[in-house]
């Protein structure tokens, strides 16, 4: 497979800048698997695709304020460090700007000397660095006065609430971005859901660079996915397992969740518990183990979350439901609308 083979056809005008307000009220692509029918509804009418007793796995990651923006300490250069992934008390792995000026040993300052990091080594894996923070005080105390939200750069318009890149039920610090499905939800249709005899099973993954890096390789398969923290928890697992035994649907919010689940299930369709890192890549040929449906957005052409979806729904099929949605005018990407492959 080509990475080209998963190309598409975007006008920019379809690319999301601001999210639908109420959440609930983007537009929901239904994909029937079984017949190849499409429906095009409102993403409220979710519930009616849902049955009783199935599950609906979440991931309850929070997005961190991961953009710092500061100065080259010696020469007063601005700078922008993105933080990935936290390894301990004071160290994480970073993308960092300008990269060529911000060699190993090279200390950078934000919010007039509040905080401070040195750029350590590089990491080949993404082309990103090893930084590491000195400060007084708590380092999120900081971070949540010093950080912005780390909106995709396809999106050039400001956020006027930060909470719109969160998720209503995100709890978990860790993410350099939002796992973007699952916020069309708000709290009363949890609650709908939940009436409806649907059980919710959080999931966490963090999501960093791995779910939304660009693939370079020209031949899929030599595409190397960068690891990402998950959890899930025995209860989570029990829960999950219990609902397959008894014929009900695991319906998964976003591609995140679907790799989480995916990580931790066996051949035998059995899930445990557990919690790492994940380099998991879910693409055509790979079998999907566990998961049943799939709530998603309208993602970046040739990447790996399209990849993903070509995986249950196949490669021609999901190009032909995205060209129909191009035609339909749906919107696109992080603030844009949904699809339901069932």
């Amino acid at each position: 497979m080509k990475t080209t083979d998963f190309d598409y056809e975007l006008p920019q005008e379809l690319i999301a800048q601001t999210p639908m307000e109420p959440r609930d009220h983007s537009r929901l692509m239904v994909l029937h698997r079984d017949t190849g029918a499409i429906e095009h509804k409102h993403f409220y009418d979710i519930v009616d695709y849902l049955n009783p007793g199935d599950a609906l796995v979440i991931n309850e990651t929070k997005v961190i304020p991961a953009r710092l923006l500061g100065v080259k300490e010696d020469t007063g250069v601005p700078v922008e460090v993105l933080l990935l992934r936290r390894i301990n008390a004071t160290d994480w792995e970073a993308l960092v700007r300008p990269g060529r000026r911000l060699k190993p040993g090279a200390v950078c300052s934000f919010g007039d000397g509040l905080l401070h990091c040195t750029i350590m080594e590089n990491v080949e894996e993404t082309g990103g660095r090893m930084v590491r923070f000195s400060y007084e005080g708590v380092f999120e105390e900081l971070l949540d006065k010093l950080g912005e939200m780390p909106l995709p750069p396809y999106i050039h318009e400001k956020l006027a609430d930060q909470n719109r890149y969160q998720t209503v039920y995100a709890k978990s610090e860790g993410s350099a971005a939002a796992p973007t499905a699952g916020l069309h939800f708000t709290p009363e249709l949890l609650e709908k859901v939940r009436q409806k005899g649907v059980t919710i099973v959080p999931v966490l993954l963090h999501v960093g660079l791995g779910t939304f890096r660009p693939v370079k390789e020209v031949d899929v398969d030599k595409h190397v996915m960068h690891s990402e923290f998950y959890q899930v928890t025995k209860e989570a697992a029990d829960t999950l397992n219990r609902i397959r035994a008894a014929g009900g649907r695991l319906v998964c919010v976003g591609t995140t969740s679907v790799r989480t689940i995916e990580t931790v299930v066996d051949d035998d369709g059995v899930i445990h518990p557990g919690s790492g890192e994940t380099a998991i890549f879910i693409k055509p040929g790979v079998k999907i183990k566990a998961v049943d449906a799939l709530i998603t957005n309208f993602h970046l052409p040739q990447s790996t979350l399209v990849m993903l979806v070509s995986t249950f729904v196949g490669r021609e099929r999901t190009l032909d439901a995205y060209r129909l949605a191009v035609q339909e005018k749906y919107r696109f990407f992080s603030f844009g609308d949904a699809m339901f492959i069932e």
